[in-house]
């Protein structure tokens, strides 16, 4: 078989979009498995008696990794509802993104049942004993419903990424292609609905309860302007890897790397209005409850950290992926790749780090083995499953009735 042609789009060639028997992507799964599985490992036996350091850097970890299949089951469901024709090369490998979610359920299970008396202040019976506030929230912040919503919010994801995964690898051998597309049309409407739902409720127990006294109504939408962002990345710099391996090269073109640019540009601003939404109205507000969250991010190194950030995250993002030259060229887009992919981890470890600090009365940061050894671990599991699915079927969704709009795709 030298390639797939039908009346739903023009040839594309096997060898593009099938790995050869002896590519060094059939031995990633493994690799990269063994890998993560020895990082936490490490990570765990390197624990010690004071279990929150531990449970803060694999927190950290975690929600760096959540961020990624989140964003690659948005980024498959919005395609899908809007009918977007100039993804469909590219939206393979985002649901091969979303296929990490039930492994990512598995790694966030024992935070939920085993670190959140480690991590979580309204855990302690003491504490909710004498604090006013926490009384008032006891109704939501307590263990029993917190680990419920936790169970659902994973369940839904691993029920949403595994059903719409194999939705469409069953199109590329389908008769007839068509009810598949319509089906998943019609569900991804609900599917965004269920997905903001529970982002939003999952970023409140996970990060905004670190600080049970502090609240934010666009929290969620803070988490997830980084979770489009890091994944629009992903899917990039995986397209530009895959073409230096000789896949994908005259099917995913220099048009899909400027719109994949473009997403990376429009959600780093995106993040950064949010980011000052937030912080400019709990500063105009000036009420305690909301403000110490700032307050104490506002000191010593996190005082640096928390400027480095407006650079890291949003500022250089911004200038450098500006340029049209720079969206259309693989070398560069693939540097700004990297870079909102780090960005977004120092931004979890903004976001989590911090309240254990502030616990302990340490304005400083200092940085772990446990910080490296878990997202190593985390980063290697993930990257194992999503390799693992890119092998399974073909790079592209083959029989979609879109393909040919998408292949024929150019920038106006």
């Amino acid at each position: 078989m030298s390639g797939s042609h039908d009346r739903h789009g023009p040839l594309v060639r096997h060898e593009q979009v099938h790995f050869a028997d002896n590519s060094p992507w059939k031995k990633a799964p493994m690799l990269f498995g063994a890998i993560g599985v020895i990082s936490l490992g490490v990570a765990f036996a390197l624990k010690g008696p004071d279990a929150s350091k531990f449970w803060s850097s694999y927190l950290t970890a975690v929600m760096w990794g959540l961020s990624i299949g989140l964003g690659g089951l948005f980024f498959t469901l919005v395609q899908h509802a809007v009918r977007a024709g100039w993804s469909i090369v590219v939206r393979r490998i985002a649901e091969n993104l979303m296929l990490t979610l039930p492994v990512v359920a598995l790694l966030i299970l024992p935070v939920v049942f085993l670190g959140a008396h480690d991590l979580f202040h309204w855990t302690h019976a003491e504490a909710m004993a004498h604090d006013e506030v926490l009384q008032a929230k006891q109704a939501y912040l307590n263990e029993g419903s917190f680990r419920i919503r936790a169970i659902v919010y994973l369940a839904l994801w691993s029920l949403l990424s595994l059903t719409f995964w194999s939705w469409s690898t069953k199109q590329d051998t389908a008769a007839d292609p068509a009810p598949y597309a319509h089906k998943m049309r019609y569900w991804s409407t609900v599917g965004l609905l269920v997905f903001a739902l529970t982002l939003t409720f999952a970023a409140f127990d996970w990060l905004m309860s670190l600080d049970p006294h502090w609240f934010s109504t666009i929290f969620g939408v803070y988490y997830f302007a980084g979770c489009f962002s890091i994944v629009a990345s992903s899917i990039a710099l995986t397209v530009i890897l895959l073409h230096r391996s000789g896949y994908l090269r005259g099917v995913v073109t220099t048009e899909h790397f400027h719109d994949l640019g473009k997403v990376m540009f429009a959600f780093s601003v995106f993040w950064g209005y949010i980011g000052f939404s937030q912080f400019f109205l709990i500063w105009y507000a000036s009420i305690p409850e909301e403000t110490f969250w700032f307050s104490y991010r506002g000191q010593g190194d996190w005082l640096t950290l928390s400027i480095l950030l407006i650079f890291v995250r949003f500022a250089l993002p911004f200038v450098g992926l500006m340029s049209r030259k720079i969206k259309r060229n693989p070398r560069t887009l693939g540097f700004w790749c990297v870079w909102i992919i780090v960005a977004e981890f120092l931004d979890m470890y903004w976001l989590v780090q911090p309240a254990l600090a502030q616990r302990t009365g340490s304005e400083h940061i200092r940085p772990d083995v446990l910080d490296l050894t878990t997202l190593v671990g985390v980063a290697g599991i993930l990257v194992a499953v999503f390799t693992w699915g890119l092998q399974r079927h073909a790079l592209v969704p083959m029989r979609d009735p879109r393909l040919e709009e998408s292949l024929n795709h150019e920038n106006s």
